[in-house]
């Protein structure tokens, strides 16, 4: 068996992306180069490595142990270029990072302030956007990195072609008028007014797995995108809302008083980024390590 490694980066391509036509399409090849270079890895390994239907492809057993090699190569050839580049003192380039507004107030602003000294030869760039036109940016092309949240419960698989990287746990807090009773459970707020989060975001799946837990249906009034918001709202009285630590990390409005109870749980952040033949870039990944290392540093709270 002489297997050509430059013929497992094809087959990768199409257990990324799902498909020979999409496989060619990331590439920028043609189909039939794709479907060459797989049917002389097939004769090369002596197995088939798709299962051909009308449908469309699938890797077999044998090709889905050949993409996980050529994976661990892919990974292996990046870290020693990532590594050389370090030798070299030669990371640099243009970094864009997509992310929600607490996670740039802790973390982003703080990085940009001392880029200058950590990291002098990268030019990076924050957008703040919503996690859903992030995610279409970074297939795009548009994002390096993306911040994404996920409340304590699994989060999916990234989807194919990227990779998400663990970046900080934060504890979900209680926000409520400073005038109200200190709650000691969950349970004394069971009837309280809560202010209703953007639906579909991490604050909303907690909101509703607590109300699960808790047999409970959540009076809401007002509705928000942003924590910012909900804190304003909490302070003119109109409700209480559950926010990650993160949001709290900041002058809080007068007449605002916050609460840590047990059963609220986690949210928590990842990093997303593209997981192709040359991606993540060293500057990319620089980027990276230098927001999970300022995100550690976080002083208690």
């Amino acid at each position: 068996m002489d297997i050509d490694p430059r013929r497992l980066g094809f087959l990768l391509a199409v257990s990324r992306s799902g498909g020979v036509l999409a496989a060619a399409d990331s590439l920028r090849v043609s189909a039939s180069a794709v479907s060459q270079q797989i049917a002389r890895l097939e004769s090369e390994a002596g197995v088939k490595v798709l299962d051909r239907q009308p449908t469309g492809a699938t890797l077999t057993p044998a090709g889905r142990l050949l993409a996980e090699t050529a994976e661990r190569i892919e990974s292996e050839v990046g870290e020693a270029r990532r590594g050389l580049a370090a030798l070299e003192g030669d990371i640099s380039g243009v970094v864009v990072v997509g992310a929600f507004q607490t996670a740039i107030r802790a973390v982003l602003v703080p990085l940009l302030a001392e880029l200058e000294q950590t990291l002098p030869g990268v030019d990076l760039f924050v957008h703040e956007v919503a996690e859903e036109h992030g995610r279409r940016a970074l297939r795009r092309g548009e994002l390096d990195l993306l911040v994404i949240e996920h409340d304590l419960t699994a989060p999916t698989a990234a989807p194919q072609g990227t990779r998400d990287v663990p970046f900080l746990d934060e504890p979900w807090m209680i926000a409520l008028p400073a005038g109200d009773p200190t709650p000691s459970s969950l349970l004394d707020l069971a009837g309280a007014t809560w202010l209703a989060p953007e639906p579909g975001g991490a604050s909303d799946r907690a909101l509703s797995r607590l109300a699960t837990e808790l047999s409970f249906t959540p009076r809401t009034a007002h509705r928000y995108q942003d924590f910012d918001v909900s804190l304003a709202m909490v302070a003119a009285g109109l409700g209480v809302a559950l926010v990650p630590q993160l949001a709290l990390r900041r002058q809080l409005p007068e007449n605002v008083q916050w609460v840590g109870l047990p059963g609220l749980g986690n949210r928590h952040l990842f990093i997303r980024h593209r997981a192709t033949r040359t991606e993540p870039r060293a500057a990319t990944l620089a980027v990276l390590e230098q927001m999970i290392q300022v995100a550690a540093n976080l002083e208690p709270f």
